[in-house]
């Protein structure tokens, strides 16, 4: 398995409810959560093959900034 984590400027809930159902309809294998409490508003993906891209392209695409935490 592999665990990307994503730095985000993701704010509410009901925005991580509604982000995880749209990758998930992409990617239905990608276990996906978000941790708001963190100040980096972390958005974890697991997956046994994981794109990185796509998942930062959609949430650009969706209105919010996301990039690979180092």
């Amino acid at each position: 398995m592999m665990v990307e984590v994503f730095k985000t400027n993701v704010q509410k809930e009901k925005d991580t409810n509604f982000i995880i159902a749209i990758i998930k309809r992409q990617f239905p294998m990608y276990k996906i959560n978000f941790d708001l409490e963190d100040c980096d508003k972390i958005l974890r993906v697991e997956a046994s093959e994981l794109e990185p891209a796509s998942i930062i392209e959609y949430l650009n695409h969706l209105g919010y900034s996301c990039a690979v935490l180092d």
